[in-house]
């Protein structure tokens, strides 16, 4: 099982790797905008997600002009967030994208579904980043499906972020 698991998991976030570049990419520019500047990024990360800005602030390398994100926070205009989601949907996210479009705040989205199934989020996103995850990478005895891993992928495009913002930041 161990070893299904790790292939599964490996396919997973090769496929992140393949198809989301471009907009990992672009997601690293957007938030080196403030990070070159005078602005702040934050990370608003929902449900398990929040491991996400546990990492950026307290790890080895934190993420640099990164600030907490909670809902009192008074975004700017030269501020940049990154919405990390399990899914598009999610009632608190998709407000937060609301009052950031609203105020012509760009910010970029990572979120379970694909591009073409986030509806909304999608649509108000500057950029959009797909978890890959639409159901569970192994089958159980039941048939069902099993092993939801947003956390591990989530962090997989944090630090595939973190490097291209790392880049863009280091000639200054």
């Amino acid at each position: 099982m161990l070893k299904m698991l790790s292939t599964q998991v490996g396919g997973l976030l090769q496929r992140v790797a393949t198809n989301q570049e471009e907009a990992i990419e672009e997601s690293a520019r957007l938030l080196a905008q403030a990070g070159v500047g005078d602005g702040v990024v934050y990370f608003a990360c929902f449900d398990e997600l929040q491991a996400i800005e546990i990492n950026a602030l307290n790890a080895a390398e934190p993420y640099k002009k990164l600030r907490p994100w909670t809902k009192d926070v008074e975004i700017v205009d030269l501020d940049r967030v990154c919405i990390f989601t399990r899914h598009a949907n999610h009632s608190d996210a998709l407000a937060l994208a609301h009052t950031l479009y609203d105020n012509f705040i760009p910010f970029a989205v990572v979120a379970g579904e694909k591009v073409e199934d986030a509806g909304e989020m999608a649509d108000l996103a500057y950029t959009y980043i797909s978890l890959g995850i639409n159901k569970g990478l192994l089958p159980n005895e039941l048939g069902e499906r099993i092993v939801l891993p947003h956390t591990i992928a989530a962090l997989f495009i944090y630090e595939a972020i973190k490097m291209s913002y790392d880049e863009m930041l280091s000639g200054l």
